[in-house]
């Protein structure tokens, strides 16, 4: 059985890499990178990422201020 899974999972990854090896580049990444606006996407991303992360952390210390309490 686990064997056959290997298989399947070795099967599907070779699929998706072939897939992926058709279908070129991805134009809309093409079309940001030349006129520079992939810039400004990847700058929106991490502000977001890293105002979850700080969001995490804040929630954290409450959780940990609260279970001192009790």
């Amino acid at each position: 059985m686990r064997n056959l899974l290997v298989t399947a999972l070795v099967l599907l990854l070779t699929a998706a890499r072939t897939f992926a090896r058709e279908a070129g580049g991805i134009e809309m990444a093409d079309t940001l990178r030349s006129s520079g606006k992939i810039y400004v996407v990847v700058a929106v991303v991490a502000v977001i990422l890293l105002a979850l992360i700080a969001y995490l952390f804040t929630i954290d210390a409450k959780v940990k201020k609260i279970e001192e309490k009790e």
